[in-house]
């Protein structure tokens, strides 16, 4: 998920001959002449099977020039037209969509500037040729980046691979708060080193903002960036850091390759609502509205019906299945249908195969001290209302596959919040009570970043940051990444 705190770095000027040196700047041209390398194998790739796909074991011919020089000037012009639309951008790899919408982008342009090119020249080169390998290649091409993205996700969360090493630059409690929001997704290859707090607050001792040293005031920022080996300076909110003084750091910063980032105190808002304006000098950030009506809403419920109706035509077969073999494991009905509070406060039930004991809400007063979650919900790692067959359903997310029939019903939708009970929703504050906006969803930004394992408020955080930003391209990549969540069955139980 993409947080909105942290805009484009600024790029500092390098001069000449400088670079931003370092293991993390090693790591980092590494990571990218690996990528060029992946880049090139796949763009190979692909113009092989589009001359095989094309001609097979045939000579081609009417062509003026040799397809032993094409393929080879495609492969060139193709890895150029990656690197002038800045695929290699390291601002864009690792986190956010942008990296993959470039890398089409520039597919996209030299197919189009080709096929101009070859329709004024009137150059003979096989169109059926150049359709093939434009298709495997782009779609190769996203493949790779996302496979590569995934490898250093993983790094970064061990602690290794390259990440961005931030000097935080605010007053106290938000660069507590920024420094938090970094953390909470140490995959966006953000690492905090140190931060820089107001003159006024420095004390005549070392000082430490939770496990963050604090390295100087605002009158040395480059300095302090410089010697602790940051390579970016992220200013958060401060009364004293004005636009000139802002600025004059931005000044300061040349030169040195180290980067300039501005954390606003606007958060979970998602890129496409934000806009920025900039008015006699000053980038005005506009944020529209969240969308809870509208056609797209309308596209969004017909997506849902059509595709909920395709889901449970195909799954039938192992919906009988599964209801059989929990008829045969534990006495009680096949499906338990529970009432949860959807859209507006209306109150509805839910279906899902029954995973418990048919007495499991008696026993539930006496499981309460054991309660593994904070909030308002019940979570138990090993509960012992759960039958055998209903821990497998569980870790797998089957049980919930009945839930196909509420969403043809309109009354949930594919993608969306956790269904809540009412005696969750009568102890709603006003900020949460916002997650009843919007349809519930069978799954969610909350399944696919941990499920049962994450805690109340982060659960609560992301189930908002959902209805305040949700898209039909958003819902895609959810129901994408849900597969991934439940093949590893991670907080599923």
């Amino acid at each position: 998920m993409t947080s909105a705190t942290l805009l484009t770095p600024s790029r500092a000027a390098t001069p000449p001959g400088g670079d931003r040196s370092g293991p993390t700047r090693a790591a980092e041209r590494a990571y990218i002449r690996a990528l060029v390398v992946l880049d090139t194998a796949v763009l190979a790739v692909a113009i092989l099977v589009g001359y095989i796909a094309r001609f097979g074991d045939e000579q081609p011919s009417g062509s003026a020039i040799p397809y032993v020089v094409v393929a080879p000037a495609l492969l060139l012009a193709w890895l150029i037209s990656l690197r002038v639309l800045r695929c290699y951008d390291d601002r864009v790899l690792g986190y956010g969509a942008d990296e993959y919408r470039r890398v089409s982008a520039a597919s996209l342009r030299l197919a189009g500037a080709i096929a101009i090119a070859g329709y004024i020249a009137e150059v003979g080169v096989s169109r059926g040729f150049l359709a093939i390998s434009f298709a495997v290649g782009t779609v190769g091409l996203e493949v790779a980046r996302f496979a590569a993205r995934k490898w250093l996700h993983r790094a970064r969360n061990r602690g290794a691979g390259w990440s961005r090493k931030v000097l935080v630059v605010g007053d106290t409690a938000h660069v507590l708060e920024l420094v938090h929001t970094l953390r909470r997704e140490p995959y966006a290859g953000y690492q905090v080193v140190g931060a820089c707090i107001p003159d006024a607050l420095l004390a005549p001792v070392p000082q430490r903002l939770g496990d963050v040293p604090v390295v100087g005031s605002f009158r040395g920022i480059p300095e302090a960036a410089t010697a602790i080996g940051a390579d970016t300076v992220a200013v958060t909110a401060s009364g004293e850091l004005t636009a000139t003084r802002l600025r004059r750091l931005g000044w300061q910063l040349e030169g040195t390759g180290i980067d300039l980032v501005v954390a606003p105190t606007l958060t979970d808002v998602a890129g496409p609502r934000i806009h920025t304006r900039p008015v006699a000098g000053l980038p005005l950030i506009h944020v529209e509205a969240p969308e809870f009506r509208g056609a797209r809403k309308l596209v969004k419920g017909l997506v849902d019906r059509s595709l909920s109706l395709v889901a449970l035509l195909l799954l039938l077969p192992l919906l009988v299945v599964i209801a059989l073999a929990i008829k045969l494991d534990s006495r009680g009905p096949v499906l338990f249908r529970q009432v949860r509070v959807g859209q507006g406060g209306e109150e509805f039930g839910v279906f899902k195969f029954r995973t418990m004991v048919v007495n499991a809400d008696a026993l539930l007063a006496e499981l309460a001290s054991r309660n593994e979650t904070d909030g308002l919900m019940f979570k138990m790692r090993d509960d012992p209302r759960v039958t055998r067959v209903g821990k497998l359903l569980r870790k797998w997310s089957l049980d919930e596959l009945p839930q196909l029939a509420n969403v043809l019903l309109g009354q949930m939708s594919l993608v969306g919040p956790r269904p809540p009970l009412p005696s969750e929703v009568a102890r709603y504050d006003g900020d949460v009570a916002r997650r009843l906006l919007v349809k519930p969803g069978m799954t969610g930004l909350w399944q696919i970043s941990g499920r049962s394992d994450l805690s109340w408020e982060d659960g609560i955080r992301l189930d908002l940051y959902y209805v305040e930003n949700w898209s039909l391209a958003a819902d895609l990549t959810i129901l994408w990444k849900t597969f991934g969540a439940v093949i590893r069955s991670r907080g599923a139980y």
